[in-house]
């Protein structure tokens, strides 16, 4: 009867301690509620990768300083003829953790924009607004930020933002062609 009460003395605080490491958060876990993710745009895509060869960018997603693995959703967002185009794009993994491919999903003629997010939790998001120049490459590449104390922080794309980017490049090409 010894041998059976001192295994189980032994035995419930391991149980115990047990629970609380599992209850405990992960540093995963901690990571995700400790600041938000960033974004990063890589342009021009490695050609030699297979995973990202033929790409129009790279999409980088970090938490801090650390790739990673992030819902990327974003937009081609366009003037073509006067007209406002909006496309939903699609992203590809590539063999690089938290590296998004992105291939070209959008018409060569008028304006275009990408707005492409990279996604923590609903508000917790990066956004980069990239402008496609009139020979189809990038000519900017913007993350918007807000100071909070000694910190920046991502901050979304405005609407306006967005249409100064369309409308300002819409009207030196128009001018331009005169």
């Amino acid at each position: 009867m010894r041998s059976t009460t001192s295994a189980l003395r032994l035995t419930l605080p391991l149980i115990a301690a047990a629970a609380v490491i599992a209850a405990a958060p992960s540093p995963s876990d901690h990571a995700h509620r400790s600041g938000p993710p960033w974004i990063s745009i890589e342009y021009p895509a490695n050609p030699l990768d297979g995973s990202t060869r033929g790409a129009y960018l790279l999409v980088h997603a970090f938490h801090h300083g650390t790739p990673a693995q992030a819902p990327v959703r974003g937009t081609a967002e366009g003037l073509v003829g006067g007209e406002r185009k909006s496309i939903t794009l699609r992203f590809e993994t590539t063999s690089r953790p938290g590296v998004y491919a992105l291939r070209k999903q959008w018409a060569d003629d008028g304006v275009w924009s990408l707005l492409i997010s990279v996604e923590q939790h609903e508000n917790d998001l990066a956004q980069a607004l990239v402008e496609i120049g009139a020979d189809g490459g990038i000519t900017s590449v913007r993350v918007p930020t807000r100071a909070q104390g000694s910190w920046t922080f991502p901050r979304r794309v405005t609407a306006q933002e967005l249409e100064q980017s369309l409308q300002s490049r819409a009207t030196r090409t128009a001018q331009a062609r005169r």
